[in-house]
C-alpha cells in the first residue's frame, strides 16, 4: 500500500546544499520541524559581534525556512567547540565528537517534542544526513517512523579510491587520514535502519552497492539548486584569441584536496607551461607541495560562499577533475552563472559531453591538457557551451520536492 506522506523532520548539520531539502519540503508543506546545529537570524544576538568573528557561522540561516519551526543549538555548539580545543581534539576525532554532540542535542529535542509528534495525524519521515544519523534512527525505528538516509559522499569504496591516489603522490603532504573501523560500522548500522537511501548521482549508487548496500534501498535524486537573482542577466564574453594579455581562465573551486584531482591538475599546468593559461585554485587548502609551485597556479585560499559569485564571473571554464563526489554542487552554482565546465565522471550527472562542457575520459594530466587545449583553441566552442548551460530546471526546487514527496511509503 502507498501512502503520501503527511509531515516530515528533517535533521542535518551545517548548511548544506543551501538547506535545499528542509526548503522544499517546507515550501510543500510537508516540514513539521528542521533541526540543525546552528541558526543565525538576521536578529540574533551573535550578529552583534565584530564582522570578522563566526564569519562562516553568519551564513547559517535562509529565508524561506524563516517561518519554518527550526531548532538549533547555538549556545552549545560554542560550548562544545571551546571545550573541543581545550582539548585539542583533531581529526577524526574531532569529527566524530561533533557528530556525536549533535545526535544528543537532537535526541534530547526529539523526548522533549514526544507529544507533539504523537499528535500528528501519521507517524512522520525522519530525514537525516549520514554520519550523524544512528542514534536518531535508532529513536525514530522505536517510534515506527519511516526513516530515509541522506548520503552525503560515495562511502567507503570512496576512501579506498583516495587512500590509493595518495600511494601514488607521497610528496604531497596532507593531514588526511583513512576513518577509523568503527565509523564504517556504525555507517553500516545508520543504512540498516534506514528505510531508504538518498544518493545524488548514479556514481554514488555504484559506489554503496559495491560496499555491500542493496540497490533496492537506494533512491537517486540529485541535488537542487537555486541561481542567485543576478546571475539571470550575466553576459559572459570571450575573446576571439586567447593571449597572454587575455590568458584562458581555469577556475578550481573547492577544497585543494588530492580527492578532487589536483594532483592530475598540476600536472596539467606543467604540461601547459607555455599555453597563455592561467588556474585560479579557489577553496581551503588541504596538502603543501614539497617541490616549487607552478607561476600560472594562483592559490587563492578560503573564500565566503557570497564571494565565490566573482570567480565564476570573472573565469573562463570550471575544471571539476574529482576522483570521486556525491554529487559536486559547484557544478549547478557554475551553471548558473553560463560557465562550461570540465568534469570526470564521478560525480552528479550535469554535463553533456560537447554540449555544456567536456567529460574527461580519466583523471589524469593529460586528460585535462587535452581538454584545455581544445578550449584555448576554440574559444567559440566555448561560448557555444555557455549558450547550453541556463537549463537548470531539472535541479530545481520543484524537482526537489517532487522526488521526495515521491518516494514510496510503506504501510504495512
Amino acid at each position: 500500500m502507498i501512502k503520501k506522506l503527511s509531515s516530515w523532520i528533517c535533521y542535518q548539520l551545517g548548511a548544506r546544499e543551501h538547506y535545499a531539502i528542509p526548503r522544499s519540503l517546507h515550501k510543500a508543506g510537508q516540514l513539521a520541524h528542521f533541526i540543525t546545529d546552528t541558526w543565525l537570524p538576521p536578529h540574533s544576538i551573535l550578529n552583534r559581534l565584530p564582522k570578522p568573528l563566526l564569519v562562516n557561522l553568519r551564513e547559517r540561516f535562509h529565508a524561506d525556512l524563516a517561518p519554518a519551526s527550526v531548532h538549533a543549538f547555538n549556545s552549545s555548539l560554542i560550548h562544545f567547540e571551546i571545550a573541543q580545543k581545550i582539548q585539542k581534539k583533531t581529526g577524526w576525532e574531532q569529527i566524530v565528537a561533533h557528530n556525536d554532540w549533535f545526535q544528543e542535542n537532537a535526541t534530547q529535542l526529539l523526548y522533549k517534542l514526544d507529544a507533539q509528534l504523537s499528535s500528528l495525524n501519521s507517524p512522520p519521515t525522519f530525514f537525516a544526513y549520514s554520519y550523524a544519523a544512528l542514534k536518531l534512527f535508532r529513536y525514530a525505528k522505536a517510534k515506527g517512523w519511516r526513516t530515509i538516509l541522506g548520503q552525503i559522499d560515495p562511502g567507503p569504496f570512496e576512501e579506498k579510491l583516495v587512500m590509493a591516489e595518495h600511494a601514488r603522490h607521497p610528496t604531497y603532504q596532507s593531514n588526511w587520514q583513512p576513518a577509523p573501523s568503527y565509523y564504517w560500522t556504525r555507517w553500516q548500522e545508520e543504512c540498516s535502519l534506514a528505510d531508504t537511501i538518498v544518493v545524488n548521482s548514479l556514481w554514488s549508487s555504484e559506489a554503496l552497492q559495491k560496499a555491500g548496500i542493496p540497490k533496492y534501498k537506494i533512491d537517486i535524486i540529485p541535488l537542487a539548486y537555486q541561481p542567485p537573482k543576478q546571475a539571470d542577466n550575466f553576459v559572459r564574453t570571450y575573446p576571439t584569441v586567447f593571449s597572454n594579455e587575455r590568458p584562458l581562465r581555469v577556475l578550481f573551486l573547492g577544497q585543494v584536496i588530492l580527492r578532487k584531482g589536483l594532483a592530475a591538475l598540476i600536472e596539467a599546468a606543467e604540461l601547459l607551461r607555455d599555453r597563455p593559461i592561467e588556474f585560479w585554485l579557489v577553496g581551503s587548502q588541504g596538502i603543501s607541495i614539497s617541490q616549487p609551485s607552478h607561476d600560472k597556479l594562483q592559490w587563492i585560499g578560503s573564500v565566503s560562499r557570497s564571494s565565490t559569485a566573482i570567480y565564476y564571473q570573472q573565469a573562463d571554464v570550471l575544471l571539476f577533475p574529482t576522483l570521486s563526489d556525491g554529487f559536486g554542487l559547484t557544478q549547478l552554482e557554475a551553471q548558473a552563472w553560463k560557465m562550461p565546465i570540465i568534469t570526470s565522471r564521478f560525480c552528479g550527472e550535469v554535463i553533456k559531453n560537447q554540449v555544456n562542457g567536456l567529460i574527461l575520459p580519466e583523471v589524469s594530466g593529460q586528460a585535462i591538457a587535452q581538454a584545455l587545449k581544445f578550449c584555448l583553441n576554440n574559444p567559440w566552442q566555448l561560448k557555444a557551451f555557455a549558450k547550453q548551460s541556463t537549463d537548470t530546471s531539472c535541479f530545481s526546487l520543484s524537482q526537489l520536492q517532487q522526488s521526495l514527496l515521491a518516494l514510496p511509503y510503506a504501510v504495512v
